[in-house]
């Protein structure tokens, strides 16, 4: 009792860095899918690298609003797997599933609509007849991108962070080799080009939720989980929690990937070559993004732990130590970006405009990588405390209302074109993670010490 009682409280590193570092593992497999589609698509042609790259920052915004509702599942059955209520977690499981799918159906008919006014959004003229097929293509894989992440939520949340992992990387495994056989026409099938391209994503978009899906319903080790899933019945009760959680986090992450995309769209009325060197450097943000939010994830999962357990003394512990690490994995990445960046984006592009203007944009790049941790470190961390109100109007001012006028100023009105666009990043990524972090210790504080 003594030793516990002077113990200090909450997740050592040893242990943030275990449950995370399997998470890490499967964004990055889903980020090496990012690579290998930009890498062939910019190897195939220009066109297609700056056609793919506008249809991906757009479906960025429901494909993250869909994976954001899926996180409000992590603090509701990570409290209740912090108490052993493993039954009680399938159920909860049970209505995430029919409330996620609604969600996921209702997304899917807001980018059809958005189909008929592709021709509006100002892109060059002569990418359209790339763009419309490739588009309906990523239209078919939102609703099993939703359902995979549903069970891959209740994975993390029980603490299973390999189950995804591997699922993920089995995945990219059959993009990579459905890329080369179909973009390029291989073994005596069609050169599809920027189609094979969706199409080789669509099939790994689907192998994902089968997998998952079905390890859940065989594998003994689930039982009681699988329990609890089968004996629910819809209850309108637990979709609205799950939803009033689900929701804040959602449009959080909309707007957020709405100041990426829209900036993708503004890069567009550049030209093709802006486009194109934007689309290389979010790649490359992105696998900086995918290994913060990995350790954010598991900052989240061990939060809800401590918050079912009403210990608020581990879950600040928690989230400072978590933001540490995750400031390591940040100089990392910047290193990575400084020493290889411009060898890396070859890989991307053999058109000397492209790879050019994407090197220009290295110092931006690096500068954004320490505000992009800090506001997915405490957005996790207020994530797994369940008050995710304030993450709605945090997401709003410094995405919308202050990301978006940023980058428009610094790329126009400044003149600084898509070098200022990068820049205005970190203008709203570090006032969102000063409001995170607030509102964090705000709730963290207010909960009785034990």
């Amino acid at each position: 009792m003594t030793a516990n009682r002077h113990r200090k409280p909450g997740a050592p590193y040893s242990r943030i860095i275990m449950l995370g570092l399997p998470i890490i593992a499967g964004q990055l497999g889903m980020i090496a899918t990012g690579f290998a589609d930009t890498a062939m698509v910019g190897h195939y042609s220009t066109d297609a690298l700056a056609s793919a790259a506008f249809v991906n920052n757009i479906f960025n915004i429901p494909i993250l609003a869909l994976l954001g509702f899926t996180y409000g599942l992590t603090p509701l059955a990570g409290a209740l797997f912090g108490r052993g209520r493993r039954y009680r977690v399938g159920g909860v499981l049970a209505n995430g599933v029919m409330i996620n799918l609604a969600f996921a159906c209702l997304m899917t008919a807001l980018m059809g609509v958005l189909y008929f006014f592709l021709d509006r959004l100002g892109q060059p003229e002569e990418l359209l007849p790339l763009i419309r097929p490739y588009y309906l293509i990523g239209l078919a894989g939102l609703i099993p991108i939703s359902l995979f992440n549903v069970f891959a939520q209740w994975s993390y949340a029980t603490r299973l962070t390999s189950m995804p992992m591997w699922i993920t990387l089995g995945a990219n495994a059959i993009n990579v080799a459905a890329n080369w056989l179909l973009i390029f026409g291989h073994w005596g099938l069609p050169e599809l080009g920027l189609v094979g391209a969706g199409l080789a994503t669509f099939a790994a978009r689907l192998f994902c939720p089968v997998m998952i899906i079905l390890l859940f319903m065989t594998q003994r080790r689930f039982r009681s989980y699988r329990l609890g899933y089968k004996a629910t019945r819809v209850d309108m009760a637990t979709m609205t929690r799950v939803g009033r959680t689900s929701l804040p986090i959602s449009l959080q992450m909309a707007f957020e990937t709405s100041a990426f995309s829209g900036t993708a769209v503004m890069a567009g009325w550049i030209g093709a070559i802006a486009l194109a060197s934007f689309q290389v450097i979010v790649t490359l943000g992105t696998l900086g993004f995918c290994i913060y939010y990995g350790m954010g994830a598991a900052v989240s999962v061990l939060v809800a732990n401590y918050a079912g357990r009403e210990e608020p003394r581990a879950m600040r512990v928690t989230a400072i130590r978590g933001y540490i690490v995750t400031l390591g994995l940040a100089a990392c990445s910047s290193l990575l970006f400084l020493l290889s960046g411009t060898d890396i984006m070859h890989l991307f592009s053999h058109d000397p405009a492209v790879v050019t203007a994407a090197g220009a944009l290295i110092v931006p790049l690096i500068l954004y990588q320490v505000g992009d941790a800090t506001q997915i470190n405490f957005a996790n961390a207020l994530r797994g405390t369940a008050n995710v109100m304030p993450m709605l109007w945090i997401a709003f001012v410094s995405y919308i209302l202050v990301g978006l006028p940023s980058t428009y100023l610094l790329a126009f009105t400044a003149g600084l074109g898509v070098y200022g666009m990068i820049l205005s990043f970190s203008v709203s990524l570090f006032l969102a993670g000063a409001l995170f972090l607030h509102f964090f210790l705000r709730t963290v504080n207010r909960l009785p010490l034990r």
